[in-house]
């Protein structure tokens, strides 16, 4: 049962904004190899505004890293649930709630521990799916999660974006059309999956939220109003307008049968490659000077996009930054 310990964290922050958040860390209450306290440090050092922390199977650094929230820097309550079978991210689950983990898939246990956490008011995330360890591959179905961490950092690479991120945004990215249209997407986050000094934050996810509150940082990322940063210095925005009406990232365009203008604005990515995705697959590719900052543009009609999504990538082809897509209808 859940401890009588603090309410959920609650940070001032700066009223509905964009907030940088990395929401797979352990500490040393797990297999981390730092304290909470130095984790809490560095974040705010990498730029960002929240932190989840997941230790594997375990609540126990809950009160510790309660202590560390402060006006402008938010830690949501979690747990890596690592089962036989692959690991989900518990989010926003209340302190001391700990999630069942000892099970496989043919013990048809998962949807109990799901459910758990919806009934918390938490996110339920697929983490690493294609993780070339055992027990690491996420063999469930998807169905039930509320999304899923295509990019996964540093833990067992040398490279904040490697193969298995690549298969993992590949999978995503097939079911996306059939998502949308029959409204169970699931977005898109990113996560460093810390375990070792100088990880956090690589990557980390920019949510849309209200306010800097455990609440309205999950309604973000469960909206999919989110997309997934290399590291702070990287920022973008992504728009489609039509019909005088403007449309963001996680949200629908009513575009009328009018001509969609689709907008991305991209800073921090000398000779950057910037893709447009949609239902058709890649459909448009510009660069960025060496300077990293440049507005692209690409136009489109709602009959022949059901959606649009960009990625941008570093000139050898890894990532910097990706976004959930923005429905056209």
């Amino acid at each position: 049962m859940p401890d009588s310990g603090p309410p959920r964290p609650r940070a001032r922050g700066r009223g509905a904004n964009w907030y940088r958040g990395d929401c797979h860390v352990h500490s040393v209450y797990s297999d981390g190899e730092l304290a909470p306290e130095q984790l809490a440090a560095d974040a705010r050092t990498a730029g960002l505004d929240f932190i989840a922390t997941t230790e594997h199977n375990t609540v126990s650094a809950h009160s510790v890293w309660g202590r560390l929230a402060s006006d402008d820097f938010l830690v949501l309550m979690g747990e890596e649930v690592t089962t036989k079978n692959g690991h989900w991210l518990a989010l926003g689950i209340a302190p001391g709630e700990l999630i069942e983990w000892d099970y496989g898939v043919d013990d048809n246990l998962i949807d109990r521990g799901l459910r758990q956490v919806r009934e918390s008011g938490g996110l339920c995330v697929a983490a690493h799916p294609y993780a070339p360890y055992p027990s690491g591959s996420f063999m469930y179905p998807y169905e039930g999660l509320d999304a899923v961490e295509v990019w996964n950092g540093l833990w067992v690479s040398d490279r904040s974006w490697n193969a298995d991120n690549e298969a993992a945004l590949a999978e995503w990215g097939r079911a996306l059309a059939e998502g949308i249209s029959t409204g169970r997407r699931r977005p898109a986050v990113g996560n460093s999956d810390t375990h070792l000094e100088g990880q956090i934050g690589i990557p980390h996810t920019v949510v849309l939220a209200e306010e800097l509150s455990t609440e309205s940082i999950l309604d973000g990322l469960r909206a999919g109003r989110s997309w997934i940063a290399e590291a702070a210095a990287v920022d973008l925005s992504l728009t489609a307008a039509a019909a005088g009406r403007t449309a963001g990232i996680g949200e629908h365009l009513s575009s009328q049968g009018e001509s969609v203008m689709v907008r991305a604005h991209i800073r921090g990515v000398p000779r950057a490659a910037v893709s447009f995705h949609t239902d058709l697959g890649e459909v448009h590719r510009a660069a960025l000077s060496g300077s990293g900052a440049g507005t692209l543009e690409w136009r489109t009609r709602s009959e022949d996009t059901a959606f649009v999504r960009i990625e941008v990538r570093h000139p050898h082809g890894g990532m910097a930054a990706l976004t959930n897509p923005i429905a056209l209808i």
